[in-house]
């Protein structure tokens, strides 16, 4: 009879599914691109998607400018969904009915972040160039857009 023997090793976990990094991109987002330090969920995944490649950066870049967002949709993340989670237990962010608002705690976080030159590069050149031209009603906009086939 043959057996079989695990080994137990480390696996590596991509940044982008750690919690901590995505907790500090929503921080930021918040931050830098939001009125208010608020957003509804829908704009929180758009960033969240948009951070993930260049092309889907400058696709915001160019909507900033524009003042629309020409996109068909925009993937849903899980591990946002969990990022806000710790956000909120850790008193970074309160949700209400309409989204997210960052707290004191959250901002300083954040500010921390920005002193930090060596962390989080390209999320703040986005957040920074863009500013809080992505509207709650661009956002509104092109979810209108969207129906079910």
């Amino acid at each position: 009879m043959s057996t079989l023997k695990f080994k137990l090793r480390p696996s590596p976990v991509l940044p982008e599914h750690r919690p901590l990094y995505k907790i500090s991109q929503v921080l930021l987002t918040l931050l830098l691109a939001c009125r208010s330090n608020r957003s509804s969920l829908l704009r929180l995944h758009l960033f969240n998607w948009a951070l993930k490649s260049e092309e889907r950066r400058q696709q915001l870049v160019v909507a900033s400018r524009t003042k629309r967002l020409d996109l068909v949709t925009w993937g849903f993340d899980p591990m946002l969904a969990n990022a806000l989670t710790y956000a909120r237990a850790s008193g970074l962010v309160t949700a209400n009915a309409k989204g997210y608002e960052l707290t004191d705690d959250g901002e300083l976080f954040a500010r921390e972040l920005l002193s930090d030159n060596d962390v989080l590069v390209v999320e703040k050149t986005l957040l920074r160039e863009i500013g809080k031209s992505i509207t709650e009603a661009m956002v509104d906009d092109a979810s209108k857009e969207w129906s079910l086939q």
